[in-house]
């Protein structure tokens, strides 16, 4: 093998391990979703606005409404609650 061919292999196999170790994404839930108009009724939903005002904006024009989404959990941006110092007297 030449010096090319052994560096290109091992340049190909550093890309695949480093591949193989990435974890997948993990979807994003927003509390609005825009429920689009479709010719019979069949347009597609996006979940993902922060706000219903946002929402609306998008589908202003290009037909449909805004709803809750309703697998959106707020309890993951609440913060966490302080722990309180017990005083000794």
């Amino acid at each position: 093998m030449t010096r090319f061919s052994l560096a290109y292999l091992v340049a190909a196999g550093a890309i695949a391990g480093q591949a193989a170790c990435t974890s997948p994404a993990a979807a994003a839930e927003y509390p609005w979703c825009a429920q689009y108009s479709g010719q019979d009724g069949d347009g597609g939903k996006n979940c993902g606005f922060v706000s219903w005002e946002q929402c609306m904006q998008t589908v202003r024009g290009i037909g449909g409404d805004c709803v809750r989404n309703l697998f959106y959990d707020d309890r993951t941006e609440r913060p966490a609650k302080r722990a309180r110092k017990s005083r000794d007297d």
